[in-house]
Parts: C-alpha cells; sequence; structure tokens
C-alpha cells in the first residue's frame, strides 16, 4: 500500500463514520511518519483503522470499505475495522 492508497482509505473511512479522527495500527502505520517507506514495509493491502472518538464504529467501516467489499474488489486495498486491543504490546 501507497502513502495515496492510505489517504484514499483515511478520506474515505472518515467520511463513512463521519469523524474526523482516526487512529492507523499496524505495518500501514509507517507511511504516516515514512511516505516512502521501503517495499517490505508497505506489502499489505490492509489498513488497520478505528475512529479515535467512537470505537464503535470500526464495525461500520469494515463492513463498508473492508476485505472483499466493493471498495476492495475496486481500488485492491482495503480497510480493516479494529478496536485498540487489537494492539496489544507487551
Amino acid at each position: 500500500m501507497t502513502r495515496t492508497q492510505l489517504e484514499h482509505i483515511i478520506r474515505s473511512a472518515g467520511a463513512i463514520a463521519k469523524v474526523n479522527r482516526l487512529v492507523i495500527i499496524g505495518s500501514q502505520a509507517i507511511l504516516g511518519s515514512h511516505p516512502h517507506a521501503p517495499p517490505e514495509l508497505i506489502t499489505s493491502m490492509e489498513a488497520d483503522v478505528y475512529p479515535l472518538d467512537n470505537i464503535e464504529l470500526a464495525d461500520l467501516i469494515d463492513d463498508s470499505i473492508g476485505e472483499d467489499s466493493f471498495f476492495h474488489e475496486t481500488f485492491g486495498y482495503y480497510a480493516h475495522g479494529v478496536s485498540p486491543e487489537t494492539a496489544i504490546l507487551p
């Protein structure tokens, strides 16, 4: 996934959930600070996303632009609506 594709997911997820603040976790988060990250860091075609202020809307994002959605079929990448518990670190 490229930075442009991630930005597309962010715009789409924000519009679907009607929010301005999203959290990106997982491998694609690197694109926030390194828009031209090395290829081995950006091989995934999904971005893990959740709305910061209304986590419950992650399911709506997943249903709308998630895996096997029309969005995914059209663009070849997708959003995975997740929760903060998805990224538990030691």
